[in-house]
């Protein structure tokens, strides 16, 4: 027999999973977000008569413990017209939303990683920085042939917005990228 090396539950009832579920204030469906699988997975499990085994057993023990994890993981309201996700391959680092017309500008980080964050150790950034940041997603304005590219681009004129909204803000050296979302 294999010698334990951590106190984990081997398994997880139905009513404890809807328990847990009830307990963090969620739907069926919001639970499946939350746990990346589909609606009729989390019915099945509320339903079985089984034990439930897997890695959902440690995740919802997890859950039990800091139910308030799950609030860190929650998108914010959309207050503003536009919302830039910035991602590092496929993790959302900070949530960024727009007020161009009143150049206001909301954050919310998802990495305690300051250099992972589109604004590093700054939690309530300005128009300004925002800017600044957008043109720091693209290549320099004094880049030789910057017409060149900015035709391949098919764009009239140099704006850091436009460019990202071709390029997503990639750059070559990283693995940082920008989602637009109206």
């Amino acid at each position: 027999m294999l010698k334990k090396l951590f106190v984990t539950p081997e398994y997880i009832t139905a009513n404890e999973i809807k328990n847990i579920r009830k307990q963090l204030g969620l739907t069926q469906k919001e639970f499946a977000l939350l746990v990346n699988c589909s609606k009729s997975t989390v019915e099945r499990w509320e339903t079985s008569s089984e034990p439930i085994v897997g890695p959902i057993v440690l995740l919802l023990k997890l859950l039990e413990r800091e139910p308030e994890f799950v609030n860190k993981l929650k998108v914010p309201e959309k207050n503003y017209p536009l919302r830039l996700w910035y991602m590092h391959n496929q993790t959302v680092c900070t949530v960024i939303d727009v007020d161009e017309v009143n150049q206001q500008v909301i954050i919310k980080n998802y990495t305690d990683n300051v250099m992972f964050r589109a604004f590093g150790k700054e939690e309530h950034p300005d128009y300004k920085m925002y800017t600044d940041f957008l043109e720091s997603r693209c290549f320099p304005k004094s880049r030789d042939k910057m017409k060149l590219i900015l035709k391949d681009l098919d764009l009239p004129f140099y704006d850091p917005f436009m460019i990202i909204e071709k390029t997503e803000g990639r750059m070559a050296e990283d693995d940082f990228w920008i989602r637009i979302e109206r």
